[in-house]
Order: C-alpha cells, then sequence, then structure tokens
C-alpha cells in the first residue's frame, strides 16, 4: 500500500521544522494618485521550506516560481535590461517589507494535492501507477515524491562538504 501525498508532506514538515523558511510574496502595482504613479511592492503572503522545485508551507505545497533577494534600492548603471528588472523586484520586495538580504518567492504556482490524490496531476506532481511522484525538471523522468523529498530534504538537513558553511 503505498502513502497518502498528504502524508508524505506531513512528514516532510516534521523533519524540515528546524530549517528556516523563505518569505512567498505578491507584486502589487498600486494605482496612480492623484495622477502620480506610487512605486510597486512586493508584499509577504507567508512562508515556506524551499525544497527542490516545491515550495512546502504549513497546509499548502507550490511549484517554486521566481526566486529573489531583498535589496535596497539603489542606483546603478545596467549592462542588459533583464539585470534593471531584476533589481526593481529586489528593491519592490524591499519596499514592501522583506529585510535586507531576505530569500522570497514570487509568481509560484499552488499544486492541488487532492487531485494528485485522486489520480490526477497537478503540477510537477502525479499520481503514476499508484505512486506519488514528481518530475522534478522539465526534461527529466518521474520519481517517487517519498524519495525525492527524502533526498532533498536530507540535503537540507545536512549539506554536502563546504556547501553548509558558506
Amino acid at each position: 500500500m503505498t502513502v497518502s501525498v498528504d502524508a508524505l508532506f506531513d512528514r516532510a514538515r516534521e523533519r524540515l521544522a528546524p530549517i528556516p523558511r523563505d518569505g512567498l510574496g505578491e507584486l502589487i502595482i498600486p494605482k496612480r494618485f492623484l495622477g502620480v504613479g506610487r512605486a510597486p511592492r512586493i508584499v509577504p503572503r507567508g512562508e515556506a521550506w524551499h525544497v527542490g522545485t516545491l515550495l512546502i508551507g504549513d497546509r499548502e505545497v507550490a511549484a517554486v516560481g521566481d526566486i529573489l533577494r531583498s535589496r535596497a534600492e539603489v542606483r546603478r548603471g545596467f549592462t542588459a535590461e533583464a539585470q534593471r528588472e531584476r533589481a526593481a523586484l529586489q528593491a519592490a520586495a524591499f519596499r514592501g517589507g522583506f529585510a535586507e538580504g531576505a530569500t522570497l518567492h514570487l509568481d509560484y504556482t499552488p499544486i492541488d494535492l487532492a487531485a494528485v490524490e485522486a489520480g490526477g496531476a497537478s503540477g510537477p506532481l502525479a499520481l503514476r501507477d499508484g505512486i506519488p511522484s514528481i518530475r522534478w525538471s522539465a526534461a527529466g523522468g518521474w520519481m517517487p515524491l517519498e524519495t525525492y523529498l527524502s533526498d532533498r530534504i536530507g540535503l537540507l538537513l545536512d549539506p554536502p562538504g563546504a556547501a553548509g558553511n558558506v
């Protein structure tokens, strides 16, 4: 008998308890006030553990989207427009209340665990041959979710070599 998807994530949450969580954010673009535009901000919408391609919250699970670090706005010269856009998002996170240097996730996609449990798929998760499985990359194959969570959480709890000293 295979274990339920909810039970797998409950066990994962127990193992993840000593690990700090990352923030979840939502981009807010304020309406103009008296014809003057105001700067966008990214506001906190909770916390989750970043486990590979998944974000595991207290009750919910999501697929990872964009990952940022909050930074105070500073005038800089940029060689690429993508750098300018990323710096603007980092400044929006700082304006929204995230601490300088805090890691946060934006544009993450909620996963419907009930759909997976019922035999369907949601995000990178699916029930394959009765086994909850994950496709951890677009080009990668499927692997049992239980193995994936065990491996990834093991790496978070005990990073190899000097990775934990960074």
